[in-house]
């Protein structure tokens, strides 16, 4: 198991980090009034803070490890940045652990 497993272990550890994995899945279900396609761009930082009902900044630091791992995905569009799964490192995470673990 390398470093990089082990950081995906520990993001996945958090319970409001898993309950934003689970919403993002669904996007359309979960955030349904969004100026973009969710499921293209992701969702709005502003949005799933909301749903948190956590600080902003907690939210941002979420999804910033949440990235850092490859689990999803930023885009910037004007002043918000969105963001989506990255259902490609979600197969490879699973197949990696269903294989060597």
């Amino acid at each position: 198991m390398d470093s990089k497993d082990i950081d995906i272990f520990k993001v996945l550890a958090n319970e409001t980090r898993l309950q934003i994995l689970h919403w993002l899945k669904e996007p359309e279900a979960n955030f349904p009034c969004q100026d973009v396609d969710p499921r293209m761009v992701g969702v709005c930082v502003g949005s799933i803070q909301k749903k948190t009902g956590l600080a902003q900044s907690t939210i941002s630091h979420y999804l910033s490890m949440l990235e850092d791992t490859g689990l999803v995905v930023s885009t910037r569009i004007g002043q918000c940045t969105y963001y989506r799964r990255n259902e490609e490192a979600f197969s490879v995470f699973v197949t990696h652990v269903a294989t060597d673990l």
